[in-house]
């Protein structure tokens, strides 16, 4: 199994369970793995062959910024399922970081794993 992977993406969003956190918008950061067999865009040098990064980036920038979940789990989840079924990915794993979530934490989040690894 190869993985292409995107560190790092940050996306502002309205995310959180306060009533100040409903009104404003914050900075997640994405970290994704996602299984490809990449042996066949390398042979052909194309990216129609490949699992396109950039796409998936894009797609996670609209859907991401435009989404107003209250918790870090449901996004995460809801991340998953786009990337699993708008994609084709198999199995991915998924780190989100709320940054700012807690004032003595760098980081807080969540990492889920879905899909059968290959």
């Amino acid at each position: 199994m190869d993985i292409i992977y995107l560190r790092d993406l940050r996306i502002e969003t309205v995310i959180g369970i306060f009533d100040w956190e409903r009104r404003i918008k914050q900075v997640v950061s994405l970290d994704l793995e996602m299984a490809a067999d990449i042996r066949r865009a390398a042979a052909a040098d194309r990216i129609g062959e490949t699992l396109d990064y950039k796409a998936v980036a894009k797609r996670l920038i609209e859907f991401v910024g435009s989404s107003e979940f209250q918790l870090v789990e449901t996004l995460a989840e809801r991340v998953a399922e786009l990337v699993r079924e708008e994609f084709g990915v198999r199995w991915l794993r998924l780190r989100i970081d709320k940054r700012g979530a807690l004032r003595d934490c760098r980081e807080v989040g969540v990492v889920i794993e879905r899909g059968q690894r290959e």
